[in-house]
């Protein structure tokens, strides 16, 4: 009877450390956070190039589409746009992990030909923030993306680099879109 009474008490107090605990964080489902995305976009761009004389924005316009992939569970973004540093040609493959509740954003282009680092992110309010750490000139940067002022037939996308480990950010790709088709 000792012995059951004392396994008793050991299951009680067990029990009693994940019943009584914290509760749980319930995530919220974002599975459809880039929904909105899905059809045809007039893209303005504005990337920032290094130049002989310094850093130096361009400007590119051109379409952006976006097709729902994997039953809605995914999308994938075609991007073609021209100005003067020549034609970019992208895409950027949109995965949702619905264990972490978080996007992967994974960028690459037809002059580099392989994914790049994703960018691990959610949206919140409205807004989706994603971050990863790139190489650039040698060193190891942090880089975020911003989704913001989302509207039904607009969305403007932020992407900024910070080599202080966060406390100052350099802008260097502005994206305002428009929809021009469903």
């Amino acid at each position: 009877m000792r012995r059951s009474l004392a396994a008793g008490l050991v299951a009680s107090v067990w029990f009693g450390l994940f019943a009584c605990g914290a509760p749980a964080q319930t995530l919220r489902d974002g599975a459809h956070d880039f929904d909105w995305g899905i059809g045809t976009w007039k893209t303005h761009l504005k990337v920032l190039r290094q130049t002989a004389s310094g850093p130096s924005w361009v400007v590119y316009d051109g379409t952006s589409v976006v097709r729902p992939i994997w039953n809605g569970r995914a999308n994938m973004v075609e991007l073609i746009a021209d100005g003067p540093g020549g034609p970019i040609e992208a895409i950027n493959l949109r995965l949702y992990n619905p264990q972490a509740h978080q996007w992967s954003l994974n960028f690459a282009s037809v002059k580099g030909g392989v994914m790049s680092v994703p960018s691990i992110g959610a949206f919140e309010n409205g807004r989706g923030e994603f971050y990863d750490t790139e190489p650039i000139n040698g060193r190891n940067v942090l880089v975020r993306g911003v989704w913001s002022d989302i509207k039904k037939d607009s969305a403007h996308f932020e992407q900024a680099i910070s080599a202080d480990g966060g406390k100052t950010w350099q802008v260097n790709w502005v994206a305002d879109d428009t929809r021009v088709a469903p």
